[in-house]
């Protein structure tokens, strides 16, 4: 089997890169472990900035977004039993669209299919070979077949824990990793929306997001222990602490229902580089992963996807290799913008059990800063929505 390009992994990075570069006339295959039933019910959350939103409309897969996904045009942040709302419209003319990450995925995989694309489900036993020459290729095996594919690029999209990254030398690569010590506490709930609009909620014994899934299933974190056991949690003691933790001044009351998944996940910011060896690119969770309270993740793939898109079209139509060679310089500019603030919200809104009174105070003074200063609340809408595409520092 031969193609332009081959791509291991079939999550938002990898689909949508196959996707831009189908329509880029470039052949491209996508191989996954996993089965497409897997792919699609891996439940994420998935708030998409404006450039996000524009370049799936751009690439023909936001038509059902649109239909069902929700335009927010702030959050709130809580503290001190206090709502304030961040207007991001206002601040930046610019919102958010929340529209969970594994649609994306359904919609990227329908558009795949309805082209004949290549997606190839239920591999196992992937290797890359010569990925540092021009005539890289990948094995892998498919109902105990070996299968082998010819390529000029692989690029790794296959997440942290993926194949691709420890393929580049461990002499070149240097990886810079953050665990944060504690956990995400998420819980799926049949019930109406409480608020229109996301909340962030800073408390003493924790943090807490509000989300919207849909009008009748909603989206709680709250802070926990990473090793915490989701057995040990009663659907009574899970309400009690959202209220605890939500308690206001000014009679806003959260809506319970029925709790049908609950789950942990840990935190941790990372990033490698480079993002690219020889004919090997990387992009999305193999390269960098942010905690969630930023709500970068997925964005930042769909981001290092437009520019593969943009370089590969640009070697492959103008036999130019400099944007290839300058991936990993103008990803990680980007990258390294949204792992700051992404640090700077899991900071700014949870508990570290080894703060001072001291440094407790300071992070209370931050938040206060941010509601009352117009230069303070425009920074963070700012992050939050996203640079422009073509942002860069001087």
């Amino acid at each position: 089997m031969n193609t332009q390009v081959a791509i291991i992994g079939a999550g938002p990075a990898g689909l949508l890169l196959s996707h831009l570069l189908h329509l880029q006339g470039i052949s491209s295959v996508v191989l996954e472990a996993r089965s497409q039933e897997s792919v699609e019910s891996t439940i994420r959350a998935g708030v998409l900035e404006q450039g996000t939103v524009d370049l799936l409309n751009q690439a023909g897969v936001g038509e059902r977004m649109r239909r069902e996904g929700s335009e927010h045009h702030g959050f709130e942040l809580a503290f001190g039993g206090r709502r304030h709302r961040i207007d991001l419209q206002g601040l930046t003319g610019r919102g958010i669209t929340v529209y969970a990450q594994h649609e994306v995925i359904k919609d990227l995989i329908a558009a795949r299919k309805a082209v004949d694309g290549q997606v190839i489900f239920d591999v196992s036993n992937v290797a890359l070979h010569h990925t540092d020459t021009d005539k890289p290729h990948i094995t892998w095996r498919q109902q105990d077949i070996d299968q082998r594919l010819d390529c000029d690029f692989v690029i790794g999209c296959d997440g942290f824990h993926g194949i691709a990254r420890p393929t580049i030398p461990a002499t070149v690569r240097r990886d810079y990793d953050r665990v944060y010590p504690f956990g995400w506490f998420g819980v799926l709930v049949e019930a109406p929306p409480s608020i229109e609009e996301l909340i962030y909620a800073q408390h003493e014994r924790g943090f807490v997001l509000v989300s919207t899934r849909s009008p009748t299933v909603q989206r709680m974190y709250f802070q926990c222990d990473p090793h915490d056991n989701v057995n040990q949690w009663s659907d009574d003691r899970i309400w009690a602490e959202f209220h605890t933790r939500l308690e206001n001044r000014d009679g806003w009351q959260l809506k319970e229902g029925k709790i049908f998944q609950k789950n942990i996940v840990g935190l941790r910011s990372f990033v490698s580089t480079p993002m690219q060896h020889g004919r090997l690119f990387l992009a999305g969770d193999s390269a960098h992963i942010v905690p969630p309270t930023g709500a970068k993740g997925m964005n930042l793939a769909v981001g290092d996807a437009r520019l593969l898109s943009i370089a590969l079209d640009a070697f492959y139509r103008h036999n130019r290799a400099d944007l290839l060679a300058g991936y990993t310089e103008t990803a990680t500019r980007r990258v390294w913008r949204a792992e700051h603030f992404s640090w700077f919200m899991t900071s700014l809104l949870h508990r570290f059990d080894d703060a001072s009174p001291f440094q407790q105070q300071l992070q209370r003074s931050e938040l206060d800063y941010i509601v009352s200063s117009k230069a303070a609340s425009t920074a963070l809408a700012e992050n939050y929505v996203g640079m422009p595409w073509d942002w860069s520092p001087n």
